[in-house]
């Protein structure tokens, strides 16, 4: 008899002491339709439960140690990096012309090896007329 009395009163203590449970499982439809509301036949409806509640509740769900299913997937990450455009350009062409003047000495050489054949050729025609 005792052994019942104690199980009562645990029970109605544990009841007490985790009033969410109750709540939780009230709201629970209304939870996994959406964080914010949800479309129906054409038309925006808001939640049964309204924001303030609901994040007291998952917050209390959360300090009990429990899993709350009902958020939303989070998004990747941007990996584009805000600022101006013309910054990301200026440091691109910065970027270039490093890599070109490595090249320089090489094209000079081109250049000049172009420019003395053209040379080379126009006296050939000269000679030939």
């Amino acid at each position: 008899m005792a052994g019942k009395v104690a199980s009562a009163v645990a029970k109605v203590v544990g009841e007490y002491q985790y009033p969410w449970r109750e709540k939780l499982a009230k709201y629970k439809y209304e939870l996994s339709k959406g964080v914010w509301g949800y479309w129906e036949l054409g038309a925006w409806k808001p939640l049964g439960i309204s924001a303030r509640r609901r994040a007291r509740l998952r917050m209390e769900v959360l300090m009990a140690g429990q899993d709350w299913p009902y958020d939303p997937e989070r998004k990747e990450m941007k990996t584009k990096r805000k600022g101006h455009k013309v910054d990301r350009i200026a440091a691109e062409k910065r970027a270039n012309t490093a890599k070109l003047m490595e090249k320089m000495p090489e094209m000079l050489l081109d250049y000049k090896k172009r420019r003395w054949e053209k040379k080379m050729k126009e006296e050939e025609k000269a000679k030939e007329k």
